[in-house]
């Protein structure tokens, strides 16, 4: 038990989060699926996230007066992987001086580079004693540092306040607005957003060369026979899942990885919320049997959409295109989603309508000589990151070369 930060506040640390009710995680949690108690639970009860696996969870709850207040999903982990944030140079700096960068303290949602709220409270006070919590916690373990991925702008103040230290990336999203300048600040000019009418309508906002090379390739596609099909929720059979797990599996085997999650994993989560899952089926009439192909997951929450997985039997000019991004966009333009965010990385994206964001963690590490080194790193990476955005938004496909966004959320 980690000393109470408040007179009324106790912080506790939950080694499973089995033992914290689904409810009140949910009610701090919101809609957003991968923060939620179904989605954070199935990767504990099927395995994908053990101490075993390196991810061993000691999920902080703040409560007051029993109430659930506040918590943070976190991990003790002993090696990098499934994070996307990357810092294996920074552990190779810690090897290299003799020192163990690993186990470090991670608060995070295991293999989901997708931006939210990681302090789960409804308060400044209670974010602030929640990242205290944390800090006392990693002291307590002894751990190198303690690292908060993705977390939203409601966030970030409390994380700086308490001394962690940001760090940018970038992802690229694709924008459901006709309105694609920017205002002063650098954020989409959202006014007055006009929707796009059809995926027509959005090529026509790009420059000749791009949209035809879209053409080219959407046609490729369907002259190899391929249609599309959407599946969302309870639509999904459990025979979908199946063959969407063969080509998840193949995909990570394909880059010389093993898959993070489980078939068991899918379908519990699908099991215990299924609406937000759409399945993006690619199939392909062979001898007059339709059978399908490729596939793509992705998550619908509210008006954002989230690009997560895919792959396919077969190999098509275009395929990955077709199936991971132009679907997607059609389903949002078809559903009124104002954001696709597509997954972590990819400049190949740029190219296909989704254009740079920036994205944010938050860093302390507990040795002061490799946090001063880290600092300063930090900070010419940061004016690195400014300037490869603006680098890569003069290259935007658009017709008046004007990127939708900075992905400031």
């Amino acid at each position: 038990m980690i000393e109470p930060s408040g007179p009324a506040l106790r912080i506790e640390v939950h080694a499973s989060l089995g033992s914290i009710d689904a409810a009140a995680w949910n009610r701090l949690a919101g809609d957003q699926l991968f923060m939620r108690h179904e989605f954070l639970h199935a990767l504990e009860a099927t395995g994908c996230v053990t101490p075993d696996t390196g991810w061993g969870a000691q999920f902080l709850v703040a409560r007051r007066g029993g109430q659930l207040v506040g918590a943070m999903p976190m991990y003790l982990k002993t090696h990098s992987y499934g994070e996307y944030v990357f810092d294996w140079a920074w552990a190779d700096a810690y090897q290299r001086s003799g020192l163990s960068y690993f186990p470090k303290l991670l608060c995070a949602v295991p293999f989901t580079p997708v931006s939210g709220v990681r302090l789960l409270a409804e308060s400044d006070a209670e974010r602030e004693s929640l990242v205290a919590g944390a800090l006392a916690l990693a002291q307590r373990l002894e751990v190198s540092s303690l690292h908060v991925l993705y977390p939203p702008a409601t966030d970030r103040p409390a994380l700086a306040r308490a001394g962690l230290m940001a760090r940018e990336g970038v992802q690229f999203h694709w924008h459901n607005s006709r309105q694609q300048g920017y205002g002063t600040a650098g954020a989409i000019d959202d006014s007055a957003p006009q929707r796009f009418t059809d995926f027509d309508d959005f090529l026509s906002t790009m420059n000749h060369d791009k949209r035809k090379k879209v053409k080219q390739e959407r046609r490729r596609v369907r002259d190899a026979g391929i249609g599309y099909r959407w599946k969302r929720g309870r639509e999904i059979t459990e025979g979908d899942w199946a063959f969407f797990y063969q080509c998840y599996a193949d995909t990570y085997r394909r880059h010389g990885h093993s898959p993070y999650l489980s078939l068991e994993f899918f379908l519990q989560v699908a099991q215990a919320r299924p609406e937000p899952f759409v399945l993006m089926l690619g199939e392909r009439s062979d001898a007059g049997v339709v059978k399908p192909i490729a596939c793509a997951l992705d998550v619908h929450c509210g008006d954002r959409v989230y690009g997560r997985y895919w792959g396919g039997t077969e190999w098509h000019s275009g395929l990955h295109f077709e199936t991971c991004y132009y679907q997607s966009i059609e389903y949002c333009i078809a559903h009124g989603a104002t954001v696709f965010e597509g997954g972590a990385q990819g400049e190949h994206k740029l190219a296909r309508g989704l254009t740079p964001v920036v994205t944010h963690s938050a860093h302390w590490l507990a040795h002061p000589q490799f946090a001063r080194a880290v600092g300063d790193f930090l900070a010419r990476e940061t004016r690195g990151i400014a300037h490869y955005v603006d680098e890569l938004n003069e290259h935007a496909p658009f017709r008046s070369n004007r990127a939708p966004g900075d992905g400031a959320g």
